[in-house]
């Protein structure tokens, strides 16, 4: 599903993939909540990662894990104004990443492998007045856990800034949305949703090319389900909307193999180079570094197999 992203009538050009870092700025994230609540390790952490590969920086200021209870948007707000600000001033001047070992050595005849000069920022927020703040400042993405279902506003928001905006599936609040999700054929019901909320975001004005979509693995599905997303991606490709990835160091890995969250890295890496192969190539992640080397050995086997070496 590699539909170029455009933002403000420029296409942002395949990488040829896309790794999402994960800044949360909580202290009740399921995996990394209370490490990075303070503005100056968050804002490490964020270089760190835009060091290592990521295109965008996904700031998260309220925790939507099972079971995680609401913040006021005062709070989410204060918690990632500071990281936005700083993270605004990293250097649009080109990096020199050419380490020893890791990303910066991949052959890149072989992969085509870019890193941003400058990282687009993503906030991860369902709040109207939070979202509307972060694109004053000039952020580029909204990622929507809520499809604008919890505050109604956020569609007007979305509607009048245009900005990237990541629509994602969750059935249910984080408070109570594993106490018992239901379908009636996940896949179907998925893509359903997926078409009537890209259709009442194109009639109030976003572009569709600004639409990315997210299943939303775990948010409101059973492993079940889970799994049975992941096993249909090419499903989702008439939409022709990029599909990002979340899964990181997700509890489907305890729940299907009896991992704790600290032994999941392999297990998402393995998930990771899955689903590019069925076409993904936008990923969410807490570890960066590992995941560009994934996608990257991936992408030179996919294309040796295709024959288009």
């Amino acid at each position: 599903m590699q539909y170029p992203l455009q933002y403000r009538g420029e296409a942002i050009k395949p990488a040829p993939f896309y790794v999402w870092g994960i800044v949360n700025t909580t202290p009740d994230s399921f995996y990394d909540g209370g490490c990075y609540e303070k503005v100056d390790h968050a804002v490490a952490h964020a270089r760190a990662l835009w060091e290592e590969g990521a295109w965008i920086l996904d700031i998260g200021g309220a925790s939507s894990r099972p079971g995680a209870q609401d913040v006021s948007s005062l709070e989410e707000w204060q918690r990632i104004a500071p990281v936005i600000s700083a993270v605004q001033r990293f250097s649009a001047e080109k990096k020199e990443r050419e380490a020893s070992r890791g990303a910066g050595a991949v052959r890149r005849d072989i992969v085509p492998l870019q890193f941003a000069e400058k990282p687009l920022i993503s906030i991860d927020t369902w709040r109207a007045e939070v979202a509307e703040k972060a694109l004053e400042k000039g952020v580029e993405i909204i990622n929507d856990i809520s499809a604008f279902n919890w505050e109604k506003k956020l569609l007007d928001v979305v509607a009048a800034y245009k900005p990237l905006y990541v629509l994602m599936h969750c059935q249910g609040r984080p408070q109570t949305m594993q106490d018992t999700p239901a379908y009636n054929n996940v896949v179907r019901d998925v893509y359903a949703f997926f078409e009537q909320k890209m259709n009442i975001l194109v009639q109030k004005g976003l572009p569709e090319e600004n639409i990315i979509l997210d299943f939303g693995i775990g948010f409101g599905k059973t492993l079940e389900h889970n799994l049975a997303l992941l096993q249909n991606i090419e499903f989702f490709e008439t939409l022709k909307r990029p599909l990002l990835l979340g899964l990181s160091q997700k509890s489907l890995f305890g729940h299907l193999l009896g991992q704790e969250k600290n032994e999941r890295s392999v297990s998402t890496q393995v998930c990771t180079a899955l689903a590019m192969q069925s076409g993904i190539i936008h990923h969410r992640v807490h570890e960066v570094k590992k995941t560009v080397e994934t996608l990257a050995l991936t992408y030179a086997l996919q294309k040796h197999r295709k024959g288009n070496g």
